[in-house]
C-alpha cells in the first residue's frame, strides 16, 4: 500500500530516477504536468512521493521504484522526521527477528489494525530485550522501571514503545521494511537505514571507524559487562567479542541516539542491552556499576563539562580535573566504573598527555598504576583526522602491586597517503603485539621508533609528559642509511622509466567532428553498466559487511592513483565491487579524473562519491571510455557548481561515436598515458620519501653531511 502523506525532497527525486538535480529542476520547469509541491519551503519544496513515481513511470524515466529507495524515501519524508521513524522501524525489526509469527498475525489487516494491535505486542520485546517494563508515548506503563547493579530503579528506558496514533503514519513505511527484511535479514536493514540517516547527518555524529573499534575491544579483552558512558551510534559496543550471559551498557546525551543504539545493538548481539539518555558527567544511569570493560569515544575539548558543579564528586579520585581537561574527566569517570582488575580503553586527543594543567591527574594515574599505556595512532585513524590521536589503556587498581612501567608505543609509521587511511592490519598487529607482551611480562624490550616500557619515576617529572614519540628511541641508524640507499635506487629507476613514457611530441589535427553520445544513453542501451558507490542491492553486487575486511577503493584513492585504503562504515550495505575493465569516476572536487580498474584494485569494493562504468567490451573499450571522460571541456559542461563544491554528472558526461577498433586505437594512447602519469606520481613519492629521511638523518645525526 502506497503512502501518500509520504515527501520526497528534490534529491529523493533525482535519487530514484538516477539522474542530478539539475535534472529534475529541468523537468518542473519543462513538463508543465510535474508534481505540484505539497510541503517545504519555496527554495527546498517537497512532492508526494506517489505523485512523483507515477509521473516517472508515465514518462518513462522509471520502470519501478526499488524497494529499499522506496523505504528509504518513506523513513525520511514521515511526519514525526526520520529520527522517530527509524526508531519504530528498529523496534518492528526486532520483533521480527525474535517472534516473526506475531508479526505475520499483524500484518494481515489494515493499517488502523496494525497500528493498534502493535504497541501491545512491542512492550513484550522490549522489555525482554532491554531488561526492563517499556515506557509507552503516554507515559510509564505500570509496573515500569529496570532494576540496575545496586538494586536501585532506573526509571529510564532506551526505546519508548510508540502508541497506536503514533505508529499509524508509520505503516506503510513499517510493512516496506518487513518485506525488506525478508530479502536482506532484519540486521542488515537496519544496518542500511541508519547507515544512509547518518550518512545524510554528518555534521551530528563523530564516527568511530570500525578498524579501531575493533582494536579498543581487543585492547579490553573479554568481558561480560561493558560500558560506553559515550556510546554514540554504537560501534565500540559493537565491536566487544560476543560472550555468553554477557551485558552491554550504553549511554549518551542525545535519547534519540540512544534508542537507535540501543536497537541496533539488540538486533546484533543477544547480549543484554541496557541504555539510557542524559548527559554522563553530570547525571549518570549507572552509578553503581562495576564494569569488567569501559570503551569510550568521549567529546574532546569541551569546557562546559560540569566544572563548576562537580567539583565535589567522588569520581575524581585521581584529582579534580581544570576547566579545560574534560578528557581527564572522562578517564576518570571511567575508571570509577570499573570492577577491581577491569580493563579500561578510552580515545584521547594527543594534547591530554602533555597539557600542563592535567599534569598532577597524569602523575597520580602513574603512581597508582592506573594507567598502563598510551599508545599514538597514525593521523587519520579517527575524527579529527588531521591529529594523531591517542588511546589510553587504563586499569583499575586491585591489591596486586603497583607496576612500576609504563607502555608506550608510537604506529605513527602506519600512516596512510593523502586521505586514505592508516595501515589499519600494521597498526592493529603492532599495538596488540607490543601490549600482549607487556601485560604478560610487566615490561617490554625496547623496539626502536615503536615502543618500549618506560619506568614510572622516568615520568614524574614537571611536565609528566606521557607522549610516546618524546620518549621512543629513533630507527637503528643503519636501517635508516640502509632504506634512503634503497629509495635512492627506486627513485633512479623510475625516474629513467618516466622518461622512457614520456609521450612522444603532439602532431596537430584539424578539430574534430564527431557526432556525441551520453553516457547516460549509453547506459540505458545496455552499452554499460552504471553504478554508484555503496549502493545496494544491484545486480553484480555481493553483499559484504564491515568485518570482512574487504579493501574499499575510496574516492581519494581514485584522485591520488593509490592501492584501495578504505574501511567500510559502519553500516553493513551491501557493496559494488569493482572488476578489471571498470571505469571508476569521483563525482565531488571538481577534477577531470576517471581511472581504470587493473588486477590490483579488482576485487575492492565501490567507495562513496564514485560512480563505476561496467562497458560491454564488445560496443565500449574501457581506456577509450576513460581517456574522453578525462577531458577537461567535457567535465565543465556535465558539472554543476554550489558555493563550496563541485558536483558531476556523470550522465551528461559525452563521447563520441567511433568504430571499435578506433577505438582501440585512441584507448591505446590513454593507456600509455596512464603508465605515464602512475610513473610520474611514484618518482613524486619516492623523492618525497628520500627528502624527508635526508633531512630526518641530517638533524639527527644519522646521515653524514657530505
Amino acid at each position: 500500500m502506497q503512502d501518500n502523506a509520504t515527501e520526497v525532497t528534490a534529491a529523493g527525486i533525482a535519487r530514484l530516477a538516477g539522474v542530478g538535480r539539475a535534472a529534475v529542476s529541468n523537468w518542473r520547469r519543462r513538463h508543465p504536468d510535474f508534481p505540484r509541491p505539497v510541503g517545504g519551503t519555496e527554495t527546498s519544496p517537497s512532492f508526494a512521493l506517489a505523485e512523483v513515481e507515477a509521473w516517472l513511470r508515465e514518462q518513462g524515466k522509471l520502470a519501478e521504484v526499488p524497494l529499499r529507495e522506496r523505504v528509504w524515501q518513506q523513513l525520511t519524508g514521515h511526519p514525526e522526521g526520520p529520527a522517530v521513524a527509524l526508531v519504530h522501524v528498529g523496534c518492528v525489526l526486532l520483533l521480527v527477528q525474535e517472534r516473526p509469527t506475531v508479526w505475520l498475525d499483524i500484518d494481515a489487516g489494515s493499517d488502523e489494525r496494525l497500528a493498534a494491535k502493535l504497541p501491545g505486542v512491542l512492550d513484550g520485546v522490549i522489555a525482554a530485550r532491554f531488561g526492563c517494563e517499556p515506557v509507552n508515548a503516554s507515559g510509564p506503563v505500570k509496573g515500569s522501571g529496570s532494576v540496575n547493579t545496586s538494586g536501585s530503579v532506573n526509571t529510564a528506558t532506551p526505546v519508548h514503545t510508540p502508541s497506536g496514533p503514533q505508529l499509524l503514519p508509520s505503516a506503510p513505511l513499517l510493512r516496506g521494511a518487513v518485506e525488506l527484511a525478508g530479502e536482506l535479514g532484519a540486521r542488515q536493514t537496519f544496518e542500511f537505514l541508519l547507515g544512509r540517516y547518518l550518512d545524510a547527518h554528518p555534521r551530528q555524529y563523530t564516527p568511530t571507524p570500525v578498524e579501531l573499534a575493533g582494536l579498543m575491544a581487543e585492547l579490553a579483552g573479554p568481558a561480560l559487562t561493558v560500558l560506553d558512558p559515550a556510546c554514540g551510534t554504537g560501534a565500540l559496543l559493537r565491536a566487544v567479542e560476543a560472550r555468553p550471559d554477557q551485558t552491554l551498557y550504553a549511554q549518551d546525551g542525545a535519547p534519540d541516539l540512544v534508542a537507535l543504539t540501543a536497537l541496533r545493538l539488540a538486533l546484533h548481539t543477544r547480549a543484554a542491552v541496557r541504555g539510557a539518555g542524559g548527559d554522563t558527567l553530570r547525571a549518570e544511569a549507572y552509578p553503581e556499576l562495576r564494569a569488567d570493560a569501559v570503551l569510550c569515544h568521549p567529546p574532546f575539548n569541551e569546557r562546559n563539562w560540569g566544572h563548576d558543579e562537580l567539583a565535589y564528586d567522588a569520581r575524581w579520585e585521581y584529582g579534580f580535573p581544570a576547566r579545560n581537561e574534560s578528557e581527564l574527566a572522562w578517564v576518570q569517570h571511567a575508571l570509577a566504573r570499573l570492577a577491581d582488575g577491569g580493563t579500561a580503553v578510552l580515545l584521547m586527543p594527543p594534547a591530554a598527555a602533555s597539557r600542563r594543567s592535567g599534569r598532577r591527574i597524569r602523575a597520580d594515574l602513574l603512581r597508582r598504576g592506573a594507567l598502563r599505556a598510551v599508545l599514538a595512532l597514525p593521523v587519520g585513524s579517527a575524527p579529527p583526522y588531521n591529529l594523531p590521536l591517542h588511546l589510553w589503556v587504563l586499569r583499575r587498581p586491585d591489591r596486586t602491586p603497583v607496576a612500576p612501567e609504563v607502555l608506550l608505543v608510537d604506529t605513527g609509521a602506519f600512516a596512510g597517503e593523502a586521505r586514505g587511511g592508516p595501515d589499519w592490519q600494521a597498526v592493529r598487529d603492532a599495538v596488540l603485539d607490543t601490549w600482549r607482551a607487556f601485560a604478560r611480562d610487566g615490561k617490554l624490550a625496547e623496539r626502536a621508533g615503536l615502543a618500549r616500557s618506560v619506568p614510572v619515576i622516568e615520568l614524574l617529572d614537571d611536565d609528566v609528559d606521557l607522549a610516546p614519540a618524546r620518549h621512543l628511541p629513533p630507527p637503528a641508524a643503519a636501517d635508516g642509511v640502509e632504506q634512503l640507499t634503497a629509495v635512492r635506487g627506486d627513485l633512479a629507476a623510475t625516474l629513467r622509466l618516466t622518461a622512457d613514457l614520456t609521450p612522444p611530441p603532439a602532431v596537430p589535427a584539424p578539430p574534430a567532428r564527431w557526432p556525441l553520445t551520453t553516457i547516460g544513453e549509453l547506459a540505458r542501451g545496455g552499452a554499460l553498466l552504471l553504478r554508484t558507490g555503496a549502493m545496494p542491492g544491484t545486480p553484480g553486487s555481493t553483499a559484504t559487511n564491515a568485518h570482512a575486511r574487504v579493501p574499499v577503493l575510496t574516492d581519494h584513492d581514485v584522485l591520488a592513483g593509490s592501492t584501495p585504503s578504505g574501511t567500510f562504515p559502519e553500516s553493513d550495505e551491501e557493496a559494488v565491487l569493482t572488476q578489471p575493465g571498470d571505469v571508476v569516476v569521483p563525482v565531488l572536487g571538481g577534477g577531470s579524473v576517471a581511472r581504470v580498474v587493473d588486477a590490483a584494485t579488482a576485487g575492492a569494493a565501490l567507495g562513496r562519491n564514485l560512480v563505476l562504468l561496467r562497458p560491454d567490451a564488445g560496443a565500449l573499450d574501457a581506456w577509450f571510455l576513460a581517456g574522453f571522460l578525462r577531458g577537461t571541456a567535457n567535465n565543465r559542461q556535465a558539472s554543476s557548481y554550489a558555493s563550496t563544491a563541485t558536483r558531476l554528472d556523470v550522465r551528461r558526461l559525452q563521447l563520441p561515436r567511433l568504430p571499435l577498433d578506433e577505438q582501440r586505437r585512441y584507448g591505446a594512447r590513454f593507456q600509455a598515458l596512464d603508465e605515464f602519469e602512475q610513473a610520474l606520481r611514484q618518482a613524486g613519492r619516492l623523492g618525497e620519501q628520500l627528502l624527508r629521511g635526508m633531512y630526518d638523518g641530517l638533524t639527527d645525526g644519522t646521515v653524514e653531511p657530505h
